[in-house]
C-alpha cells in the first residue's frame, strides 16, 4: 500500500501538496544547474564575470548597487563552486527525486478522488450545497492545471536540465504511473468505506435524536399526567373542603371519625 492512503482525501488539499512539491522541483532543478555550472574553475567564472561588467560600464562609472550585485554573485559562484566540489549536487538530486515522487504521488491521488466523484455523481443523489455544476467545474480546472503542472515539469527536466535530471524524470514518472493504477483503487475503496461509515454515523445520529426526543415527549406526557392531578386535588379541595386538603380525599368512615365529639376523660 503507497503511504499516505489513509491520509486526507481533501482535493484542495492534495492538489495544494502537489503544487508545493512542483515548486520545490523547480527550485532544486535551477540550484543543481547552477551548481553543476559552477563546478568548473572558479577563477575563470569570476574572470568572465568581471569583463562582462567592466564591458558594461567601460568608460562609466558604476553606481553602488551595481557593484554590490557583482559582489553577491562572486559569493554565490563561490559558495557553489563550494558545494559542487564537496559533491553537494548529489545529495540535491536525491532531494529532487523525492519532490517528484510527493507531486506524482499526491497528482494519482487527486485524480483518484476525481474519478470517484464523478462515479457517485452518476449513481448517488448529491445533497450538499455546492451545485453538481460548480463541483465540476473544479474537478476540471484542478485536473486541467495538474496536467499543466506535469508538462511545465517535463519540458524543464528532460530539456533544460543535465541529463541525469531528464533520466530521474523518466523514471520517477514511470514508476508512479503503475503506483497511481494501483492507487486509485485503494483510494476508491477507502472513499467508499469512509462514505459507508459516515452512513452509519448519521443513521446513529438519527436514531440517538428519535430516541433523546423520544425520553423528553414522556417526560412531558408524565410532567402533564402530575400537574393535571395537582389541579384536580386543588379544585375538589375547593369545590369540596369536606374532603380535607390532602392529595387523597378522605373517605366516608374517615368523615364519620372526624364528626364524632370528642370525649375527655378526667380523673
Amino acid at each position: 500500500m503507497l503511504k499516505g492512503v489513509g491520509a486526507t482525501m481533501d482535493p484542495m488539499t492534495l492538489f495544494a501538496l502537489a503544487n508545493g512539491a512542483v515548486s520545490a522541483v523547480k527550485a532544486g532543478c535551477k540550484l543543481y544547474k547552477d551548481i553543476k555550472g559552477a563546478a568548473g574553475e572558479v577563477k575563470d567564472v569570476i574572470k568572465d564575470l568581471d569583463t562582462q561588467f567592466h564591458k558594461l560600464y567601460e568608460g562609466k562609472t558604476p553606481p553602488p548597487e551595481a557593484k554590490k550585485q557583482l559582489r553577491e554573485e562572486k559569493a554565490r559562484i563561490v559558495e557553489l563552486n563550494k558545494k559542487a566540489n564537496a559533491g553537494d549536487h548529489t545529495n540535491l538530486y536525491q532531494e529532487i527525486g523525492e519532490h517528484l515522487g510527493t507531486y506524482y504521488d499526491n497528482f494519482y491521488k487527486c485524480m483518484a478522488v476525481f474519478n470517484e466523484e464523478e462515479r457517485k455523481a452518476k449513481t448517488e443523489y448529491y445533497t450538499g450545497d455546492e451545485s453538481i455544476g460548480k463541483r465540476a467545474l473544479k474537478r476540471v480546472l484542478m485536473r486541467k492545471q495538474l496536467e499543466q503542472m506535469s508538462a511545465e515539469l517535463r519540458e524543464l527536466m528532460v530539456y533544460q536540465c543535465p541529463a541525469e535530471l531528464g533520466a530521474l524524470y523518466t523514471e520517477v514518472e514511470s514508476m508512479m504511473k503503475q503506483m497511481g493504477k494501483e492507487q486509485e483503487v485503494l483510494v476508491a475503496k477507502m472513499m467508499q468505506r469512509q462514505a459507508q461509515d459516515e452512513k452509519r454515523r448519521l443513521a446513529r445520529r438519527k436514531q440517538m435524536t428519535e430516541q433523546f426526543m423520544y425520553g423528553i415527549g414522556v417526560m412531558i406526557c408524565i410532567f402533564f399526567f402530575f400537574f393535571m392531578m395537582l389541579w384536580v386535588a386543588y379544585s375538589r379541595q375547593q369545590m369540596y373542603p369536606q374532603y380535607g386538603n390532602d392529595f387523597i380525599p378522605k373517605t366516608e368512615e374517615q368523615r364519620r371519625k372526624d364528626a364524632e365529639p370528642t370525649i375527655y376523660i378526667g380523673r
